[in-house]
């Protein structure tokens, strides 16, 4: 079986993809479908071998391009900036999908698991990100909406702003989530502020913030596990 699988040598991935499905075809065949054309002098699946070669670091194979530029992807005979977008929409689609389905049976009411879920996006960002995390009643994710990214101020960002954001996902608890660039998670004085005024605001919505997670190089901080602030729903 495996030996008639392996098909003609000659065979373009698309055929293969049509007789064998997916399931059966190389990150490589599977990405030179994406790229569809070659050059004079290397087809689509040798210009998508180069492609993976690319991603290295912090993943291999399509998880890593997503650490990959458009001008990296440029630097590529017969790549060309439509490919280059396509790919990295790609990798972008496959960062989702495996951090949806990484999502499903943990508890975001954890806080170690919530650290865990949201390291790997934000612990390699050189600009500061902020994310609102929505939660159900039983601590499932709902959504994640980030906040603001960039040279950011946590003062500049205003209760109101994730309230709306929590009422609009209908959220019954929340989470704050942020990355440190510098790599030490140490909450900031203007972090804690925003923490007192989310947590007040959050009692008298009936929204309330379980915990503000604030990531560092492949380490966290967590207001509630260091008990700056006292749950106030169990």
């Amino acid at each position: 079986m495996r030996e008639h699988q392996k098909g003609n040598a000659s065979e373009l991935p698309y055929e293969r993809f049509l007789r064998f499905g997916p399931e059966n075809l190389t990150e490589a065949e599977l990405l030179a479908i994406i790229i569809r054309t070659g050059t004079k002098e290397k087809n689509a699946l040798q210009l998508a071998e180069e492609v993976l070669k690319l991603a290295r670091y912090p993943r291999e194979g399509l998880l890593g391009l997503h650490s990959v530029t458009i001008d990296d992807l440029k630097g590529i005979k017969g790549i060309g900036q439509v490919k280059a977008v396509k790919l990295k929409s790609l990798a972008e689609l496959t960062k989702r999908m495996s951090a949806a389905a990484a999502s499903r049976g943990l508890s975001f009411k954890s806080s170690g698991q919530a650290a865990g879920y949201f390291m790997e996006k934000l612990r390699h960002q050189d600009t500061e990100c902020v994310v609102l995390v929505c939660l159900d009643s039983k601590g499932q994710l709902i959504a994640e909406r980030r906040l603001s990214s960039g040279s950011v101020r946590m003062a500049l960002i205003s209760p109101r702003e994730i309230f709306m954001a929590a009422l609009e996902c209908r959220a019954v608890n929340i989470l704050l989530v942020h990355n440190h660039p510098s790599g030490d998670p140490t909450p900031s004085r203007a972090d804690r502020e925003l923490t007192d005024n989310v947590r007040e605001m959050g009692e008298k919505m009936d929204i309330p913030l379980l915990d503000h997670i604030v990531i560092g190089d492949n380490r966290y901080v967590s207001f509630k596990e260091e008990s700056w602030f006292t749950q106030i729903h169990p």
